[in-house]
C-alpha cells in the first residue's frame, strides 16, 4: 500500500477545532449557514424539491415497514437479499425524506413528526447491517457499509436539523451511534475490521462515514483525533486501489458511491482542522476526481463494464462541488442528475449535498463533450462522439479477470448512440444474491464471458484468474481514428492458441464506424472458432453478409464475410440488477474454416442515421 496522506494522532488533535460542526454551516461552499428557506422558494430548486416532496407524500401513506427476523434469515436460508433490503432501503428513505422536508419546511408538523416515527424505528432495529454482509459476525459489533452510512445520516440530521428534535431523542441518537459505531470501531480487544485495508468502495464508505460521525458529533477531542488518524490510515488503502490514471475499475456508479464518501470525509476533515488536513490536495486524487467525465459515452450511459449499471445518474452536488476543488473539471449536464429516487438505497449524504452543493448558476452542455481517453492502468479506451446527428459512444477493455467486481470480458466492448438499446451491449450487474458472490457467479450471463462479445475458441471461453489477462500491443488515438490493439491468448488457456490479436479501429468522422478484426494463431492444429456479439437491438439478416441492429433513432449496418462466417442468433433473458427481467441478443459468427493454422475474422459496425426497413 502506498500512504498518501499521514497525520500523526497527536498532530491531528491539536488541530482540531473545539466545535467543528455546531451548526449547519459546515455543508456550503462559503462557510455560510446553509439557506434551506431560500431553497424552497427558489424557482432553480423546483425540480429537485418537487421530487423529494412526491417521495415524501408516498411515505406519508404508508405505515414504517416492519423488519423481522424470518425476512432477515432469507439471505441465510436461500440466499435471497432483495425482500429484507427493500424494507430496509424503505425505512433509509423515510429517514432522507423526511428529514430534508422537515429542514425545507420547519414548520411542518407532519414532516416533524414523521422524521420523529423514523429516527425512533431505526433506533430500534436488532443491527444496522444488511444480512448479506454479516457471514456470522456479532450483531454487537459489525459495522458494514449501511451501519457506517446510517450513523453518518444520523449524525448529519442532528447537525442540520440543530435543535428542533426532541432532546431525549437527540441523546438516544448519539448514545446509539456511540454503541453501534464509535466504540466497536475504537475497541483495541478486536482485530480490525475487513475493510480497513480494502483498496475499493467498502474502505472510503466505512471509514469516510465513521470518520464524518465523529466530526459532527464533536466527541472528545482525543478520541475525535484516534478514529480520525485511523479512518485516514484506511484512506490510503482507499486510494492505493487506482491506478495512475485514476479509473475506478468498479465503474462510475462505484465511483460516486466510494469517492463520493471520501470527498464528503475530506470536506469536514478540512473544516473541522482548519484547512491543515486536505486530502484532495494530491494529483492522484485529482486524476481520481476527473474520472467522471471520461467514464462517460453518451448522456447518463457510462462504460459500465465489470458490475456498473448501464445508466449511471451524476450525483449533481458532488460533481458541482469537484468544480471547485479541481482543476480542468467541468459541470454535468443537468439533464443527467441523479433524481431524488434513483438511489434505491437512499444515501443521506448523497441527497443532502445534492441539493446544497449543488450550483444552480453553473454554465452547462447539453451533453458531455467529444473526447477519447485511453487509461493505460485499467487498460480502457473510451471515446465519444457529439455532434448534430447524435451522441455516440464506443469503449473497449483489455486488463483481467480477476478485477474487482469481476466480470469475464477481457477484449469486450460497448457500442452505443444516444438513448437507442446498446448496439454492443454490456449487461451490466445481475441481481445480487449469495450465489452471485459465490462459486456460481460465472453461470450468468451478466458475470460470465458467455454474456459478452467475446471469442470461443475449441469450444472454450475465458479463463478466471489474474492470469486471463490481456497485452496491450498498440494505442493510437487521432482526430480522425482511435485504436486499440489487444493479445489475448492468455485467456483462453488449453485452447491450442499461440496467439489471438484483438484489434479495433473507432472511425470518428461523420456518422462513426467500427472495425473488429481478430486474429487466431493455433500452435498445432487449426480449430474452431465463434465470434459472440451481445447486442440489446433486435438483429435481422437483410442480406448474405449483412444485419442491420435497430435502434429507435438510429441503426448499425453489421457486415461481414459470408464465406468465412456463418451466423445464428439467440435470444436470451437474464436477472437485472433490481430482480427483473431483460432480454438481449447473442449474435454467433461461426467460422467455417477448422483446419487453418491462421485465421483472420473481421466484422464491421457502421453508423446509419434512420433505422432501415
Amino acid at each position: 500500500m502506498r500512504t498518501y496522506y499521514e497525520w500523526p494522532k497527536e498532530l491531528l488533535e491539536r488541530r482540531l477545532t473545539d466545535q467543528p460542526a455546531a451548526s449547519s454551516d459546515v455543508y456550503t461552499y462559503s462557510g455560510n449557514k446553509a439557506d434551506w428557506r431560500g431553497i424552497a422558494q427558489s424557482p432553480a430548486y423546483s425540480d429537485m424539491i418537487g421530487e423529494i416532496r412526491t417521495e415524501g407524500e408516498r411515505l406519508l401513506q404508508r405505515p414504517i415497514p416492519v423488519l423481522t427476523r424470518e425476512n432477515y434469515d432469507l439471505y441465510e436460508t436461500n440466499g435471497n437479499r432483495l425482500i429484507y433490503e427493500g424494507l430496509y432501503f424503505e425505512r433509509r428513505s423515510r429517514l432522507t425524506s423526511f428529514a430534508l422536508l422537515h429542514c425545507l419546511y420547519p414548520d411542518s408538523p407532519e414532516y416533524r413528526k414523521a422524521l420523529i416515527d423514523t429516527i425512533e424505528a431505526i433506533l430500534e432495529e436488532m443491527t444496522w447491517c444488511l444480512p448479506a454482509h454479516m457471514k456470522g459476525n456479532s450483531f454487537d459489533r459489525h459495522i458494514d457499509l449501511f451501519a457506517s452510512e446510517t450513523g453518518f445520516a444520523l449524525a448529519e440530521i442532528l447537525t442540520i436539523t440543530e435543535q428542533s428534535l426532541p432532546s431525549a431523542l437527540r441523546d438516544e441518537i448519539r448514545a446509539q451511534i456511540e454503541r453501534r459505531i464509535l466504540n466497536p470501531y475504537l475497541d483495541d480487544r478486536y482485530p480490525p475490521y475487513h475493510w480497513e485495508t480494502a483498496d475499493h468502495n467498502w474502505s472510503a464508505v466505512c471509514a469516510g462515514s465513521i470518520g464524518s460521525t465523529a466530526i459532527l458529533l464533536g466527541i472528545d477531542r482525543k478520541r475525535r483525533a484516534a478514529i480520525l488518524h485511523r479512518a485516514i490510515g484506511t484512506m490510503n488503502h482507499y486510494l492505493s486501489g487506482f491506478g495512475e490514471d485514476g479509473a475506478c475499475p468498479e465503474g462510475p456508479g462505484y465511483w460516486n458511491y466510494g469517492f463520493g464518501y471520501f470527498v464528503y470525509f475530506a470536506d469536514l476533515l478540512k473544516r473541522a482542522t482548519g484547512g491543515h488536513a486536505d486530502l484532495l490536495d494530491s494529483k492522484h486524487v485529482r486524476t481520481i476526481a476527473r474520472f467522471q467525465q471520461k467514464a462517460y459515452l453518451a448522456g447518463n450511459r457510462p462504460a459500465n463494464f465489470s458490475d456498473a449499471s448501464p445508466h449511471v445518474s451524476v450525483n449533481i452536488g458532488l460533481s458541482d462541488y469537484l468544480v471547485s476543488r479541481v482543476e480542468g473539471e467541468g459541470f454535468a449536464p443537468l439533464a443527467i442528475r441523479a433524481g431524488f429516487t434513483d438511489d434505491h438505497c437512499s444515501r443521506f449524504a448523497h441527497a443532502l449535498r445534492n441539493l446544497l452543493w449543488f450550483k444552480p448558476e453553473a454554465s452547462r452542455q447539453s451533453d458531455w463533450p467529444s473526447g477519447s481517453w485511453y487509461l493505460k492502468d485499467a487498460q480502457w479506451l473510451i471515446s465519444r462522439i457529439s455532434h448534430a446527428s447524435g451522441s455516440f459512444g464506443f469503449a473497449a477493455k483489455g486488463g483481467h479477470n480477476d478485477e474487482p467486481h469481476n466480470h469475464i470480458d477481457v477484449g469486450h466492448f460497448i457500442l452505443i448512440a444516444d438513448d437507442d438499446p446498446a448496439f454492443a451491449a454490456d449487461l451490466g450487474s445481475g441481481e445480487y444474491t449469495a450465489q452471485y458472490f459465490g462459486e456460481g457467479r460465472y453461470e450468468y450471463d451478466c458475470t460470465g464471458a458467455q454474456g459478452h462479445s467475446l471469442p470461443i475458441v475449441n469450444g472454450r471461453l475465458q479463463a478466471v484468474g489474474a492470469e486471463s489477462k490481456a497485452i496491450v500491443e498498440r494505442v493510437e488515438q487521432g482526430e480522425l481514428a482511435d485504436r486499440l490493439k489487444l493479445e489475448l491468448a492468455a485467456c483462453y488457456p488449453g485452447s491450442g492458441l499461440a496467439a489471438l490479436e484483438r484489434e479495433f479501429v473507432w472511425h470518428k468522422t461523420g456518422l462513426p464506424e467500427l472495425e473488429l478484426t481478430d486474429t487466431f494463431r493455433f500452435s498445432q492444429e487449426g480449430g474452431a472458432i465463434t465470434e459472440t456479439i451481445v447486442s440489446k437491438c433486435p438483429p435481422f439478416v437483410r442480406s448474405e453478409g449483412q444485419i442491420i441492429l435497430k435502434g429507435s433513432r438510429h441503426s448499425v449496418l453489421l457486415s461481414f464475410d459470408p464465406q468465412s462466417l456463418e451466423v445464428s442468433i439467440e435470444e436470451r433473458l437474464y436477472s437485472n440488477h433490481s430482480g427483473q427481467e431483460e432480454g438481449y441478443y447473442r449474435i454467433y459468427f461461426i467460422s467455417k474454416d477448422e483446419a487453418s493454422l491462421e485465421k483472420t475474422l473481421k466484422l464491421n459496425f457502421k453508423f446509419q442515421e434512420q433505422v432501415e426497413s
